[in-house]
Order: C-alpha cells, then structure tokens, then sequence
C-alpha cells in the first residue's frame, strides 16, 4: 500500500513552493489514495445521465411540463443537450439511462433502457415508490455499472440526471437525511417565479405533514417515501462504482442527494467521490457543508445533466498530469527552499 507520506512527500518536492498548486494537490492526494499509486491515471472517462418522470410534478413543482422529461432524453440521444457538448470537448462517452420516464422510445442503441415504471406515485400523499420498485432500482443501477466495466477499463464515472420534479423529491431527502429545515432545502428548480415558489413549498410542507411518522432513521424508507427512480437507480449505481474503487464524479444537487444516500448506506463512498460543482440550486451548498467537502467548481449553474461532471473533468485530469510530468526539484536540479 501506498501511504500518504509518499504520495504528499512526491507533491510536496515538485518544482513550486509547498501548497501552490492548492486545491489540485488535495485532488491528486485523493486520486492517488483511491488507486494505491504515485502515478495515477484516468482511464475511458464515462458520465451517465439517469431519466425518470415524478409524480410529484403534477402539483405544480416545476416550471416546465412533465413531457421535457422524454424530450431532453431524445436531445440527449441526439447530441444537442449541454452534457453532450462539454463530454464531447473532453472526449468523455455519455450514457443515458431510462430509469422511468412516462414515454415509450424505439429501439435505440444509445439509450440503456431500466425502465421500472412510467414515472414515481405522487408523494403528496403516498410513498413515491413500492418495495419492489426500489429493489429493482438498486438491482439496475448495479447492473448498468457492472456492464459497463464487463467490456471497459473504465475507472472514473460522474453521474447526472434529468427528471421533472425531481428538486423537490431531492429537498425532500435532504431534509429527512439531515435535519436540515425543509425550507432551507427547496429551491427554485428549473426556474420557478415566486408564485410557483411559494406553491412549492407548500406541497412540499403538506407531503411532510402527511408522512411525519417516518422514521428518518430507516434510510430506504425515506428513499421508497420521497425518492425518484433515477435517483435511487444512481445510489446504487454509486455503490458499484465504489465497490470497484472507481472515482466517483458528483453532479449537482440531485446528484448529490443521491450520493448523500449512498453515503447514509455506506460513509466510506466518500473516500472516492469528487464533488465537482456547487449549484445555485437552494440547498446545495449547506448540503455539501454537510458532507464536509469542497467543490471544485461554482459557476452558479443550476442545469444538471452531469454538465459539471464534464466541466470539472479537465481539472481532475490536471491533478493527474502534475503528479506524472511535472518535475521534482531533484530531477529538475532546481534548488529548493532552505530549511531554517
């Protein structure tokens, strides 16, 4: 096993002072750990975009129809989508998984089909999915992991969503998994103006009070009570890609409810996780002050996707590169700072 003293002891004496390169040398520390090397690499990059319908959206969560669902899906199978524009400027393949999404497709070769239903159960006054809908959402979220390295070499995945309503079932979440106060958790989603706010918070308030004797103790309860089936799918999903020491890139905030079940499943999935934005989506930043963990990013982008995936990519692979090329003060015959 590689220790930290070696892997900062190489950080340490490469040609700049110590702690320049700030926030890259903690990455390429974390990289370094997770693949037991001085020498880590990045190998066939993948973001895989999980889909579903809630039917939560029918009161009036979001600011956008339930049918943009199935429609980014197609834009995303089509390429026109922003994922599919930063994936293909850093040569990362995308997936697109259909966890639920109320639209029977074709055939189509691209698009992973894991369809469980035709969108979750209102959680406004039931649980949004039955015992056997989660278990087959923790049973296709391994899957579509384990397939995938079947015939690939692929150690770093970043994972992204696209599901109407699907905030509000992630600040629902949130709040049950934190104890965070739920209006500190909603957000304004897809851009909801402050009428469609304020309705929000109402529904959301009202499927709290109806469900208040749950026991928020029972992480798969509340994950069957106010979950969505792409966010359940990626909680499993997250656990394969930890269980085979893969990095794991976190998206925005319902990716990274959906890393903070994981984590309620299994703290050690933190070890391989690289949080790679801060949303300005409500809630996500006293999320990630939960985890105790910093982004690498805030651009103020509230879009999902996995899009911060494929814009942080680049400086994951930065931390890569320094540690591989960059020169020591001994190879480099550079004089380093004297000790006083």
């Amino acid at each position: 096993m590689i220790s930290i003293a070696e892997i900062q002891h190489k950080i340490d004496f490469k040609t700049k002072p110590l702690g320049a390169l700030g926030d890259l040398e903690s990455l390429a520390l974390q990289i370094c750990r997770v693949q037991n090397t001085l020498s880590p690499q990045l190998i066939e990059p993948l973001i895989v975009v999980f889909a579903a319908d809630h039917g939560i959206a029918n009161e009036g969560v979001s600011a956008y129809p339930q049918d943009v669902t199935w429609q980014m899906v197609l834009n995303f199978l089509n390429g026109g989508a922003a994922i599919n524009v930063f994936a293909n400027q850093h040569q990362i393949k995308v997936k697109i998984v259909d966890t639920g999404v109320n639209k029977d497709f074709e055939n189509i070769e691209q698009l992973i089909s894991c369809k469980v239903n035709y969108g979750t159960i209102n959680f406004l006054n039931q649980k949004a999915l039955t015992i056997n809908e989660l278990v087959q959402c923790f049973e296709n979220g391994r899957g579509v992991v384990k397939n995938h390295l079947a015939s690939n070499n692929t150690n770093i995945i970043g994972f992204g969503e696209m599901g109407i309503g699907n905030t509000s079932s992630a600040a629902m979440l949130m709040h049950c998994l934190t104890d965070i106060p739920l209006k500190n958790c909603i957000g304004r989603g897809s851009g909801l103006n402050d009428a469609q706010y304020l309705q929000k918070q109402s529904i959301l308030t009202q499927a709290l009070n109806f469900h208040k004797n749950i026991d928020k103790h029972n992480i798969l309860d509340v994950l069957q009570t106010f979950g969505g089936f792409e966010i359940a799918t990626i909680v499993a999903a997250i656990q394969e890609s930890y269980d085979n020491n893969l990095l794991i890139l976190v998206d925005g905030f319902i990716s990274t409810v959906s890393f903070l079940v994981a984590y309620k499943l299994n703290p050690k999935v933190i070890d391989n996780a690289i949080f790679c934005h801060q949303s300005h989506e409500g809630g996500h930043a006293l999320l990630l002050q939960y985890l105790n963990t910093k982004p690498i990013l805030n651009l103020n982008m509230r879009l999902g996707e996995g899009s911060a995936c494929a814009l942080a990519y680049p400086l994951v692979k930065s931390a890569c590169d320094f540690m591989n090329n960059m020169a020591s003060f001994e190879s480099a015959s550079v004089s380093n700072k004297e000790k006083s």
